[in-house]
């Protein structure tokens, strides 16, 4: 068999291979469906939409415009992608130690899983937990005296403190007319 009629019989097959995998970025993401999906754009300068984005069970995000994505065609067919990751390299979190975790937006809030079993929040604008109960053991640390408390110690200090008063004297308690 010659050359040329080898290559020319896995032209095909080359083709699809090479269809199998595409990356790019996203131009818009569409989270009302069950299944999310997006406009991509793909390094060849193609577009598609209505591509399906496959997230882990539990976890989901909006990516903004311009994050970068992975998009899987099966059998190479360029009429139906499946993105299976989206990532976005203007703020992923950098400088995390081996084996912590985080979820970050492009805003500056996060949570990190630290090494040492340390939680840390940081909210850009407040944190806002809505809860029938909130349970919390240990010591809460007042920032004032930097001394650790517990939630008891915490209530009997906030039950009988007093600010002064607008026109001289003090404030009542905040139990004070209950």
């Amino acid at each position: 068999m010659s050359e040329r009629l080898m290559a020319r019989m896995l032209a095909p097959l080359a083709r699809s291979v090479g269809n199998l995998l595409a990356r790019g970025t996203v131009v818009l993401a569409n989270s009302a469906g069950k299944m999310q999906s997006l406009q991509v754009r793909l390094l060849s300068g193609e577009a598609k939409d209505g591509v399906e984005h496959f997230e882990p069970y539990g976890f989901t995000s909006a990516p903004l415009s311009g994050a970068e994505h992975v998009t899987f065609f099966f059998g190479g067919d360029r009429s139906h992608g499946v993105t299976v990751v989206v990532a976005d390299r203007r703020y992923r979190l950098q400088g995390l130690q081996s084996g912590e975790v985080a979820l970050h937006d492009d805003q500056g809030t996060r949570l990190v899983l630290k090494r040492g079993g340390i939680v840390e929040v940081v909210a850009a604008v407040k944190v806002r937990m809505v809860t029938p109960l909130l349970e919390v053991t240990g010591e809460i640390k007042d920032l004032c005296d930097g001394t650790g408390k517990t939630m008891s110690a915490m209530r009997s200090t906030y039950n009988s403190h007093t600010h002064p008063g607008d026109s001289g004297g003090t404030t009542g308690t905040p139990n004070q007319g209950m």
